[in-house]
């Protein structure tokens, strides 16, 4: 299959240059134009009556305009040249790379001793109170950081990178900003996120049990880690953040979540894995490690579909 070969070289590419400075700041990056058409819309439609329709609308267009910008794959050519340029394409909606280093930069000053710094980092990638943070909530925070966004944004866009191609991937990574950014029960965004939250879920159901299986093998405890997932994923707030969260939390043996301090409020989430104690920063590190074999099984398993639908003629066309 070329769209596995495509999205092995866009995971290749990903780890091994994440999206540079450079490159950043001469044309940004594919999910900061998603999130300003996002931001505009919710500026123009958010408003008045009817605000569940026109953030139906709102999502819809969205998702629309993302995989319709990529539909330069029908003008590429068949097999392993357009599959690799496919992969240059989607190398951006990857972030692999990025998730690791923002979850390292936590883990850095937390095994040094700098709770200051350690808090800095985490507020980097988490929206709570990191003043109130301390260092087994910080280390809570940044794994839960790491194996939701695991699925988010790794093993989700692969997926739908796989199974759809470029305008998979794209959909995919609206569907993602779509939801991070107005799909929130907020009096702003209760009905005007209400599609983009319902989308998002549907999206990520096959993707986070995924997520959540790579973390219970490449964690070398698949029956606890998986026998924790099924206990408590279900508890979780989200239909799909608890799989690979709770997947992290049984292969590291550690507890997870728990109430929340935001700027403005305690969100009394159940605990996952509860009987188990605190992260530290060892744990943090052993995290980092399952991520990064997570991520590698994925690559293993792409080659694998890759190779197996490999024909005596080569890759069929795109």
């Amino acid at each position: 299959m070329t769209m596995a070969l495509a999205m092995l070289a866009a995971l290749a590419l990903d780890a091994a240059l994440g999206w540079p400075a450079r490159l950043y700041a001469r044309v940004g990056h594919p999910v900061t134009w998603i999130g300003a058409l996002v931001a505009a819309l919710d500026r123009r439609w958010n408003r008045g009556r009817g605000r569940r329709a026109k953030g139906t609308a709102a999502a819809l267009l969205v998702v629309a305009a993302a995989a319709a910008g990529a539909l330069a794959q029908g003008v590429l050519p068949g097999g392993w040249a357009g599959a690799l340029l496919v992969g240059v394409l989607a190398w951006p909606l990857v972030a692999a790379r990025s998730l690791h280093d923002h979850v390292a930069a936590v883990a850095r000053p937390l095994a040094a001793g700098d709770i200051g710094g350690a808090r800095q980092a985490v507020a980097m990638i988490v929206g709570r109170d990191p003043q109130r943070l301390d260092r087994g909530g910080i280390a809570r925070a940044a794994l839960e950081s790491l194996a939701e966004n695991a699925s988010d944004g790794v093993i989700a866009p692969l997926f739908w990178g796989a199974v759809a191609g470029l305008p998979g991937i794209a959909a995919y990574k609206a569907v993602n900003t779509l939801d991070s950014m107005i799909g929130h029960r907020t009096p702003r965004h209760a009905d005007f996120g209400w599609a983009a939250a319902r989308i998002d879920d549907a999206a990520n159901l096959i993707p986070a049990r995924l997520t959540a299986g790579l973390i219970a093998l490449a964690g070398g405890r698949p029956a606890a880690s998986w026998r924790v997932a099924r206990a408590d994923a279900p508890r979780h707030r989200s239909p799909n953040g608890g799989w690979p969260e709770s997947a992290m939390a049984g292969a590291l043996g550690v507890r997870l979540s728990g109430p929340r301090a935001y700027a403005d409020r305690i969100a009394p989430e159940p605990w996952i894995n509860g009987a188990a104690a605190d992260p530290g920063p060892r744990a943090l590190a052993q995290g980092l490690a399952v991520f990064r074999r997570a991520v590698a099984l994925a690559g293993l398993v792409l080659a694998g579909v890759a190779l197996g639908g490999l024909a005596p003629a080569g890759f069929p066309p795109l």
